[in-house]
Order: C-alpha cells, then structure tokens, then sequence
C-alpha cells in the first residue's frame, strides 16, 4: 500500500510564493517520474512540471520562469516552488508520483492554492 500526503496550499496575495510538498510512504521499491498537475474549476487537469529520476525537469508553459520543482530521494517527497503567482494559478494541485515495483503512478488528494486579493 502507498500513500501520497500533500501539504501546503492556501491563500496567497497575486505575486506572493508558496511551496507545496508531497510525501510518498508505504512499500516503495523505487520512485520514478515525480509531478505536479493542477485543475482549475471548469477546467481539465493539466500539467504543471515534472521531475526524473536523474533531475531533469519539465514545465507547463503557463508557469515557466516562476515555479520550481525538485526532490529529496531519502524522503521520497517532491516539492513545488511557486513564486511570483497569479490569480490564474488558483487550482487544486495533485502530485504524482511513478512508484516501483509495479510502476504505478500514485496520486495525491490534492491541496488548494488560491490567489486572490
């Protein structure tokens, strides 16, 4: 059994950060691909970025140059930097994360991030 945990979402003034964390925990033989998607009311689930198992890291177009994503191995937790946010960036984010021995990917319970004055 895995379980993914995610933390720290909220409210945050336009131009304000957050970071989100996820942790994996359970029988873990292995983690892969790591990320972060998000969805917006009304909207469908999209990628935010992505991180492989050697660092190299991908991003939406719409978060490029202002979000960060990166990993602690020993924590099996994946974290999102997100600075500079706008009201556009207001979602529910899941983390995923690709986990061995099977290779399945796992997916968080989400945590909200509203940007709002």
């Amino acid at each position: 059994q895995v379980q993914l945990v995610e933390s720290g979402g909220g409210l945050v003034q336009p131009g304000g950060s957050l970071r989100l964390s996820c942790a994996a925990s359970g029988i873990i033989f292995g983690i892969n691909v790591m990320g972060w998607h998000r969805q917006a009311p009304g909207k469908e689930r999209e990628l935010v970025a992505t991180i492989t198992n050697r660092d190299s890291t991908d991003y939406g177009d719409s978060v490029k140059g202002r979000f960060t994503i990166s990993r602690n191995n020993a924590k099996n937790t994946v974290y999102l930097q997100m600075n500079s946010l706008k009201p556009e960036d207001t979602a529910v984010y899941y983390c995923n994360i690709n986990i061995g021995p099977r290779w399945r990917d796992y997916w968080g319970q989400g945590t909200q991030v509203t940007v709002s004055s």
